[in-house]
């Protein structure tokens, strides 16, 4: 199977792509990936938040073939791999690493695991362990969403291992 970049973004402006895959003007300051973070856990937050995980899955979907469209056209538009200011990718990626949230946010108050989501989400998006990398060499908006979608269900898993280690050490 062949992924191929979704072609309806070239009908698009410019401005309009790049704003899109830069979130405004977030992509532009410093550190974009962790104010794309930021944004994409206000994301979770506001929309994501009473979903379950069905309902979170299909909607993850949808924003993730979104930003692939959008950060694959950007990507052709501005002439270079996944450049950091293109963090749409983090913006959408970031509500996969609350799925489950009710049971990770029964044992801890809701900040701590909003907190731990954010960080280890950053720490495996930037240092992208497990194999995150290969998933770069992905074409197009695929290898720019995908890596990060890799890293946050990374962060998911992590959360949840936490838990059942701490309620295993309990138990016991």
């Amino acid at each position: 199977m062949k992924l191929r970049q979704p072609i309806w973004p070239r009908f698009i402006p410019t401005p309009t792509v790049l704003a899109f895959a830069r979130l405004g003007p977030l992509g532009r300051l410093p550190a974009p990936g962790t104010w794309g973070s930021a944004a994409g856990l206000l994301f979770f937050t506001v929309v994501f938040y009473p979903l379950g995980p069905a309902e979170t899955l299909l909607l993850c979907a949808v924003t993730g073939y979104f930003a692939i469209a959008i950060c694959g056209e950007a990507e052709f538009r501005l002439g270079r791999r996944d450049p950091g200011e293109i963090i749409l990718d983090e913006f959408v990626a970031m509500p996969l690493c609350f799925l489950g949230w009710p049971y990770l946010a029964s044992l801890v108050p809701p900040w701590t695991v909003f907190l731990a989501g954010f960080a280890l989400f950053r720490l495996f998006d930037i240092l992208k362990p497990f194999g995150i990398s290969r998933l770069q060499d992905l074409p197009s908006g695929w290898g720019v969403v995908i890596d990060d979608t890799a890293a946050a269900l990374a962060a998911c898993m992590v959360m949840h291992a936490a838990r059942f280690g701490w309620l295993w050490h309990k138990a016991h």
